[in-house]
């Protein structure tokens, strides 16, 4: 007798394995929340370095979760629970409110911007994360997902300056309530190959960056060649957004 034999003889034993996986991702997701309480702690200590990698550790999850809950049909064996909601949970403590907490403990803004600054990040913020129209029918975002741990990240990297930062800020979270496009790199089919490629080789350039340029140091000045390949990866993203937003064939099919 095989293994399907046995699976077909014992249903109730598959559908609690089932049960049990589907579990065990909602608990992968849940991890990210631990990953947020390190990141908070760094910042409290003044470690931005720290905060941002702990910020990437619960991106990482944020990118396996759904294509684990999707293969495992979480939904189907743990319908009780909605892995969705947990997921914006955690989505807002580690994309808005860590960023928007680093933007008023490390300076990046000009003085007596830092609340102002912080709080249009989380407010804005709120817009997207309640958006029913997030995504486009070919899964791009529509307006900017408030993505700022990427943000932050960026800032930190090209050690852009506080009015630069400023000035960002504020035209991202005008183009949450936009319908820019921007890229999901995980999820978009076109160019997805390529795409998860630079995708890769952008985790890793900025891995290398965040832990070892020396702390006194610009990145750009410590790795510069490193740093021209991370810049010429971020500029493909902002490029496929650019390039989405622009297309009138496309602009036509998301009416």
């Amino acid at each position: 007798m095989d293994r399907n034999d046995n699976a077909a003889e014992n249903p109730k034993g598959t559908n609690k394995a089932r049960v049990a996986a589907a579990w065990a991702v909602h608990a992968f997701t849940a991890s990210g929340v631990i990953a947020a309480l390190l990141a908070i702690a760094a910042l409290i200590a003044g470690d931005p370095r720290m905060t941002l990698i702990w910020l990437g550790v619960s991106l990482l999850i944020d990118g396996f979760d759904g294509p684990m809950a999707r293969k495992l049909r979480v939904t189907e064996f743990a319908p009780r629970f909605d892995g969705a909601i947990l997921d914006h949970v955690i989505d807002y403590l580690t994309y808005a409110v860590i960023p928007a907490l680093m933007i008023y403990r490390f300076g990046l803004v000009p003085p007596g911007w830092e609340i102002p600054a912080a709080g249009w990040i989380m407010t804005s913020a709120l817009y997207c994360f309640g958006n029913r129209e997030m995504k486009t029918w070919d899964n791009y975002f529509s307006g900017f997902p408030a993505t700022w741990n990427l943000v932050v990240l960026c800032f930190w990297l090209a050690a852009t300056g506080p009015w630069t930062n400023l000035a960002i800020i504020a035209l991202l979270g005008l183009l949450t309530f936009i319908p820019a496009k921007f890229v999901h790199p995980f999820r978009v089919v076109m160019l997805r190959p390529l795409t998860l490629a630079v995708t890769a080789l952008w985790a890793a350039l900025t891995l290398w960056l965040v832990a070892a340029t020396p702390a006194v140091t610009a990145p750009a000045d410590a790795f510069p060649g490193v740093f021209g390949l991370w810049t010429a990866a971020s500029l493909y993203f902002l490029g496929l957004c650019a390039w989405r937003t622009a297309s009138p064939l496309w602009g036509r099919r998301d009416r």
